[in-house]
C-alpha cells in the first residue's frame, strides 16, 4: 500500500470520524445490512476521494467491494454539492447490476451504452438538469462524435468523481481489447484540478499496477507530479475451491458435465471458448435433463438481460457462456466450470471470480473446475491471429483516408482495405487515440498527423501473450497450490497455499463418467451436419472497386450443409487436423466419408448434377469428395468453378467481404463439360472448406446464370 500526505486543508480527525460514520450509514443502505462496516482499505479509498480529492487505484479481488467505494464516495461528494460521478465500465451486465445497487441506496444512476440509444437524449437532459448522481458509460461512448464533442467536455468540467472500472485495460496489454480505454488518458488530462479519480481492477500484476498508477498521476499544475494512493490487497478468494479434471476426449468431458453438473452447489456458469460450443453444449445438457441456456455476445440484448436475471435468481442451473458473460458484484454463484482453458491465468482468474461472491467462506464454498482440451491451443492461435494488423495494412488505411480527403464510413473504407469490419473498426479507434485519424459524423477522416507503427510495443504484447499461454499450460500440470499459482501470476506478495484446492487436498473431484452419459455424448458429437446459410446481400461499395453488384443477391445459393465447424467439439478435431497447415493433400478420410453420407441422409437434397470448386491447396481432396458424391448420388460431375487466374492467391481478401468478392471474381470462372446438363437442374455445389461464403456465392450465381433452377452447397467444414 502506498499512501501520500493529506491534501492541503484536509479535514481534521474529528470531522473525518463523522464522515466515516456517514459513509458507513450509506454502506448499510447500499448492501441492505444494518451491521455492515467498511474495511480499512475501503475507508482509505473513500477518504482519499471524498475528503482529500485525490486519485486512487484499488487493486482488489472480485467481491471485495470496489463498487461500494465509489457509490459511498458519490453520496458523500453529492452531499457537498459536487457534480455527478462518471463511471466508465465495459460490461453491460455489470452496469445493470450497478444501477440496481445504486437505487437501493437512493442514488439516481443512469447509463449510456450501445443498447439504449432511445434513452440518450433524455439522459443528457437529466444530467443538464442536475437530476443524475451517477452516469455509467461504456468506453466506446468516449469517442462517439456527439458525445465526445458536446457531452464529454461538459461532464469533464462538472463531474464530481471519475471512476474507471476494469482499469487494467488502460495499460499497454489492453490495446487490442478495448482501444477506447486509451482515450481515458486524454480525459484525465482534461479534468479540472481537484476532481478525484478512482481506478479499480481485480486483475493487475505489478507491472500493470505501476503503469496504471503512473497514468493516473497526471500533473498537479501547482506541485508537479501528483501522488496516487494505491491500495493493493490480497487476491485470495477464500470461498473458492479450485480443481482440474483431465479427460482425453470431448465425449468424456461432455459426459462428465452431464453426470456431475447437478452436484455443483447452487447455480453457476459453464464457460466455453467459442460461440458455437455454447450452443452445442447447452443443447446436449438440456437433452440430459439439465436446466441450462446458451449465452454469448451474439445473444440478443433483451434475452441476455433475462438470462442474467434467471441465473442470479437461481431459476436456471447454469448459463453455458463465452467470456461475454460478466456478472455484477452482487451475484452469488456456487460454481464455475471451464470447458476448455482460457489463454492466460489472468483471464482464468477473472472468470473463476464470478463464483463465490457473497458467500461466507467459513461455512460456504464455491467449486471451480477446469476441463482442458487438446484443441484449446488451436483456438488460442485463432484469436491471436486477430491481433493488431501488420504495418502495411495500417499504412494502406491511412493512405486511403488521406487520398479521399473527406470522411469515409467504415463500410466504404473496408472496400479498399483488406481488413474485416471488426478489425478495421478496432484499428481506426487506435489510430484515433493516437491522433492520426478522427471519428466524425459520417465516419472517419485523416488528420494528416504523422503516425509511427509501434512495432516494439506490439511485439512486447505478442510475447506477453505467449508467456501467458505457457503459464496457463503450467497451471494445468502444477502439483502446487492452484490458488497460490494464480495469485503469484498476478504478483500477489501475500500468496500462500490455500488448503482448499485439489492439490492442497481440500477438493476431491470425481473423474468417472457413466456409460449412459458417455454414449449420449458420443452420439451427440458423432451426429454430423451444420447449416451453411446462403449470403443474402452483396457487400456495400462494390461498384466503387469496379464490381457491378449491389443490393439483394437474386441468383444465390439455397441453404447448404457442412459436416461441422472447425471449432466444433465433435468432428471439429478431425477437420482441424485435415485442414492444418502442413497436412498432406489426399482423399477424404473414411470417417469423414461416413459423416458426409450421414449428412446427406438427414438432409436429402434433390441432386441432378454436381459442380466442384477448384482448390489449389487440396485438389486431390476436393476431386475425391466430388467423385465419391457422384457415385453415391448417381449424379454426374458436369463442371468446375475453375481457377483461371492463379496470380490471385488463395484466400485473397478473405477478411473483407468486398475485397473477397473482387478477388474471387478475378480468380475463378465456370467451366462446364455439358452446359445443357444444367437446364432446370438442381445442382450440388461441392467445396472442401467454407471460410467467408463468397466463393460459394459467386459459384452459385454463375451456375444459376448457366441455367440451373437451384444450387445447394455442400462442404466438409466451415471455419465458423
Amino acid at each position: 500500500m502506498t499512501a501520500g500526505s493529506a491534501a492541503p486543508g484536509a479535514t481534521d480527525a474529528g470531522t473525518r470520524a463523522d464522515v466515516r460514520a456517514r459513509a458507513e450509514g450509506h454502506l448499510r443502505a447500499l448492501v441492505g445490512k444494518d451491521d455492515a462496516v467498511l474495511r480499512e482499505d475501503q475507508w482509505s479509498a473513500i477518504e482519499a476521494l471524498a475528503v482529500d480529492q485525490r486519485r486512487a487505484l484499488v487493486v482488489q479481488r472480485t467481491g471485495w467491494g470496489k463498487s461500494a467505494v465509489y457509490f459511498v464516495a458519490t453520496l458523500l461528494l453529492r452531499e457537498r454539492g459536487a457534480g455527478p460521478t462518471v463511471i466508465v465500465s465495459p460490461l453491460l451486465a455489470l452496469m445493470r447490476n450497478q444501477i440496481a445497487a445504486a437505487e437501493r441506496a437512493g442514488i439516481r444512476a443512469v447509463t449510456i451504452n450501445s443498447t439504449n440509444a432511445e434513452s440518450w437524449e433524455p439522459t443528457h437532459e437529466a444530467i443538464r438538469a442536475g437530476e443524475v448522481d451517477v452516469l455509467l458509460v461504456s468506453p466506446e461512448r468516449l469517442n462517439n462524435p456527439g458525445f465526445r464533442d458536446e457531452v464529454l467536455p461538459r461532464l469533464a468540467a462538472t463531474c464530481g468523481l471519475l471512476v474507471v472500472d476494469e482499469a487494467h485495460c488502460i495499460s499497454d496489454w489492453g490495446h487490442d481489447f478495448r482501444p477506447d480505454y486509451r482515450r481515458i488518458r486524454t480525459l484525465l488530462g482534461d479534468l479540472p484540478d481537484g476532481i478525484p479519480v478512482l481506478a479499480t481492477t481485480a486483475t493487475a500484476n505489478q507491472r500493470v499496477t505501476d503503469d496504471v498508477a503512473e497514468q493516473l498521476g497526471g500533473l498537479d499544475r501547482g506541485a508537479g507530479r501528483a501522488e496516487v494512493l494505491v491500495l493493493r490487497g490480497s487476491l485470495d478468494r477464500e470461498s473458492l475451491r479450485l480443481g482440474v479434471v483431465r479427460l482425453p476426449t470431448a465425449e468424456q468431458r461432455l459426459g462428465w458435465l452431464a453426470d456431475h453438473l447437478a452436484e455443483q452447489p447452487g447455480s453457476g456458469i459453464v464457460y466455453c471458448l467459442t460461440v458455437a460450443a455454447t450452443a452445442e453444449v447447452a443443447d446436449y445438457l438440456r437433452s440430459r435433463g439439465h436446466d441450462v441456456a446458451a449465452y454469448s455476445g451474439q445473444t440478443e440484448a433483451t434475452e441476455r438481460q433475462a438470462l442474467e436475471q434467471d441465473l442470479q435468481a437461481g431459476r436456471v442451473k447454469a448459463l453455458v457462456a463465452t467470456s461475454a458473460l460478466g456478472m455484477g458484484f452482487d451475484a452469488s454463484l456456487g460454481f464455475v466450470v471451464n470447458l476448455g482453458a482460457p489463454s492466460s491465468p489472468v483471464a482464468y482468474y477473472q472468470q473463476v471470480g464470478r463464483a463465490g461472491r457473497g458467500l461466507d467462506a467459513r461455512s460456504e464454498s464455491a467449486t471451480v473446475v477446469l476441463l482442458p482440451a487438446t484443441e484449446d491451443r488451436d483456438i488460442w492461435a485463432y484469436f491471436a491471429s486477430l491481433a493488431f494488423p501488420r504495418e502495411e495494412l495500417v499504412r494502406q488505411t491511412l493512405d486511403v483516408l488521406a487520398e479521399e480527403g473527406r470522411a469515409m464510413s467504415t463500410a466504404a473504407l473496408e472496400t479498399r482495405v483488406e481488413l474485416s469490419r471488426n478489425r478495421l473498426e478496432t484499428l481506426l479507434k487506435v489510430l484515433d487515440v493516437d491522433g492520426a485519424v478522427r471519428r466524425v459524423r459520417g465516419g472517419w477522416e485523416s488528420t494528416g498527423q504523422p503516425w509511427t507503427y509501434e512495432a516494439e510495443r506490439f511485439e512486447r504484447v505478442r510475447a506477453a501473450r505467449e508467456r501467458e499461454q505457457r503459464a496457463m499450460l503450467d497451471y494445468l500440470d502444477t502439483d502446487r497450490c492452484r490458488m497460490r499459482y494464480l495469485r503469484e501470476q498476478l504478483d500477489d506478495p501475500d500468496a500462500e497455499d490455500c488448503g482448499r484446492c485439489d492439490t492442497c487436498g481440500g477438493l476431491d473431484l470425481p473423474t468417472g463418467v457413466s456409460d449412459a452419459a458417455l454414449a449420449e455424448a458420443g452420439a451427440r458429437l458423432s451426429r454430423p451436419g451444420v447449416v451453411v446459410e446462403p449470403r443474402k446481400m452483396w457487400p456495400t461499395g462494390l461498384p466503387a472497386i469496379g464490381v457491378d453488384l449491389k443490393g439483394k443477391i437474386a441468383e444465390g445459393a439455397g441453404e447448404g450443409r457442412a459436416v461441422a465447424r472447425l471449432t466444433d467439439l465433435g468432428y471439429g478435431q478431425a477437420l482441424r487436423e485435415l485442414f492444418r497447415a502442413g497436412t498432406e493433400d489426399g482423399p477424404v478420410p473414411v470417417p469423414l466419408v461416413k459423416a458426409v453420407v450421414a449428412v446427406l441422409g438427414d438432409w436429402s437434397p434433390r441432386v441432378d448434377a454436381i459442380v466442384v470448386l477448384d482448390s489449389a491447396t487440396r485438389p486431390t481432396l476436393v476431386a475425391d469428395l466430388a467423385a465419391g458424391l457422384s457415385r453415391y448420388l448417381g449424379a454426374p460431375v458436369v463442371g468446375r468453378f475453375a481457377i483461371v487466374d492463379p496470380s490471385v492467391e488463395p484466400g485473397r481478401g478473405a477478411v473483407n467481404s468486398a475485397q473477397r468478392v473482387a478477388a474471387v471474381g478475378r480468380r475463378y470462372d465456370l467451366h462446364l463439360d455439358d452446359p445443357a446438363a444444367l437446364d432446370g437442374a438442381s445442382v450440388l455445389l461441392v467445396d472442401d472448406l467454407v471460410v467467408t461464403g463468397w466463393t460459394m456465392t459467386l459459384a452459385a450465381r454463375a451456375v444459376r446464370r448457366a441455367g440451373a433452377a437451384q444450387v445447394v452447397p455442400l462442404a466438409l467444414a466451415t471455419q465458423s
